[in-house]
């Protein structure tokens, strides 16, 4: 399991776009496909699902730019998602420190001192923190998809770099693509007991319902 639901994810892109398009000045759809780091298809359809639902109007600008004008209804789904965003994220961090915190103090009962991340997103942070907590240190931060960007000090690396520096434990630390990247240390040779992640309930997906 994941950890975050399809229905989640919807929700967040759809607040975060409504966000984007607040204050009304005229923005190209590949520039919100930009901002919000999705397929420019997908920021096309959820213009149509919000306008066919009444909550955007769409004035047309020169080269291919619009202005999305938010209705009343649009503002009240607007709001809608906000509680929903932040109930959503308050529960993930919850779950998700506990979560990290269990699986450290285990690793640190059993000796371990030193581990290295493997996925880098909000989730990653909350690890960070669990990790400080408990005492141990932070080996190396992996993620092809952020090689080269920074995480709390430390440049991001590729997995087979990180993988070179030393036989170090490896936390995966991304909810969303924990298969993903558990496949992908596989594939670069590294032994499924070498790889942890936090055991969590579904009390992720089950805290966003209303």
């Amino acid at each position: 399991m994941n950890g975050i639901d399809s229905g989640v994810t919807d929700d967040v892109k759809a607040f975060q776009l409504l966000s984007e398009v607040t204050d009304e000045q005229p923005i190209s759809q590949r520039e919100l496909a930009r901002r919000l780091g999705i397929a420019l298809g997908l920021v096309n359809s959820y213009i149509r699902n919000f306008v066919a639902k009444g909550f955007i109007r769409v004035k047309n600008y020169p080269r291919n730019r619009y202005a999305y004008l938010l209705t009343p209804q649009g503002v009240a789904e607007k709001a809608r998602l906000a509680c929903r965003h932040v109930h959503y994220f308050t529960n993930l961090y919850t779950v998700t420190r506990q979560a990290y915190l269990q699986l450290f103090r285990e690793l640190a009962e059993r000796g371990i001192a030193r581990v290295a991340f493997c996925g880098v997103d909000e989730v990653a942070e909350i690890a960070w923190l669990s990790l400080r907590e408990v005492g141990l240190d932070l080996a190396e931060v992996m993620d092809d998809d952020r090689a080269g960007s920074a995480f709390m000090g430390r440049e991001v690396v590729t997995l087979a770099r990180g993988l070179l520096t030393g036989n170090h434990l490896v936390v995966i630390t991304s909810l969303k693509r924990t298969e993903q990247l558990s496949e992908r240390l596989r594939e670069l040779g590294i032994v499924a007991e070498v790889i942890h992640h936090p055991a969590l309930s579904g009390t992720v997906e089950n805290g966003h319902d209303n």
